[in-house]
C-alpha cells in the first residue's frame, strides 16, 4: 500500500464516521479555549474541564485574570499538572492579551507564541479550532497514531510529524484530522495496549500488518 492510498483511506473512513469531530475541552469563547489548552499540557481534558468550570466563573475574561494573584489562580488549578508554572503562565498570557492584542486572541501562530504558556502545539490548536486554519497540533496522541498507522515516516519530532501531515492531508480536512488522530489515540490506539481487535482502521494500519 502506498502512502497516498493510506491517506485516502484514512480521510475516507473518518470523514464518514467522525465528520464533526471536535475538541473535548469545554469553552464558550477564544479566551476560554486558550486558557483550557494551556492547562491541558500533560493533563487530561476531563481534569481540565473540572477545573475550568470554577476558574472561568472567577475569571470570566482576560482583564480579570490579568489582575489576578498567582496564589489565587494556583488554588483553582492545583489539581492540574505543574500548577505553579501554569498559574504564572495564565496571568502572563492574560496581560499580553489585554495590553498587546486588545483582548482579541490572535490568529497568527507567531503572535500566539509570544504569550507565556503558548508553544507551537497550543498555537496550532487555537489557529485550527477558532480560526479554522489548516494547522496540525501534534500532541502525544497525534504523534503516536500518525506513526503507527503509517501516515508519517521516520518522524522523530512533533514538528516532523506536523510537516508530513500538513503536506499529505487535503487542506480542507487538516483541522478535522487533528481531532480524528487525538480521539483515535485516546480511545482506540492507546499507548500501552492498542485495541487492535476492535479497531476499524486496522486494514490500512502499517503497524498492525508488520
Amino acid at each position: 500500500m502506498t502512502k497516498k492510498e493510506r491517506y485516502q483511506l484514512f480521510v475516507a473512513y473518518f470523514s464518514e464516521h467522525q465528520p464533526d469531530a471536535k475538541t473535548e475541552l469545554n469553552y464558550t469563547n477564544p479566551y476560554e479555549l486558550l486558557v483550557a489548552v494551556i492547562l491541558s499540557a500533560q493533563c487530561t481534558d476531563k481534569r481540565v474541564n473540572i477545573v475550568t468550570k470554577d476558574l472561568f466563573r472567577r475569571f470570566p475574561e482576560a482583564d480579570s485574570l490579568a489582575e489576578a494573584d498567582v496564589a489565587e489562580v494556583f488554588e483553582y488549578i492545583k489539581s492540574i499538572s505543574y500548577p505553579n508554572n501554569k498559574a504564572r503562565h495564565l496571568i502572563g498570557m492574560a496581560k499580553i492579551l489585554v495590553n498587546e492584542f486588545n483582548n482579541i486572541v490572535p490568529a497568527h501562530i507567531d503572535e500566539l507564541q509570544t504569550m507565556p504558556g503558548v508553544g507551537r502545539k497550543t498555537a496550532n490548536v487555537i489557529a485550527s479550532v477558532i480560526y479554522n486554519q489548516p494547522t496540525m497540533a501534534v500532541d502525544t496522541h497525534v504523534f503516536r497514531v500518525a506513526n503507527r498507522i503509517g501516515l508519517t515516516t521516520e518522524a522523530t519530532t512533533p514538528l516532523e510529524v506536523e510537516k508530513q501531515l500538513v503536506k499529505n492531508l487535503p487542506k480542507e480536512v487538516i483541522s478535522l484530522a487533528h481531532h480524528w488522530l487525538i480521539l483515535h489515540g485516546r480511545y482506540v490506539c492507546v499507548a500501552r495496549k492498542p485495541k487492535c481487535e476492535s479497531c476499524e482502521i486496522k486494514s490500512f494500519c502499517k503497524e498492525f500488518w508488520k
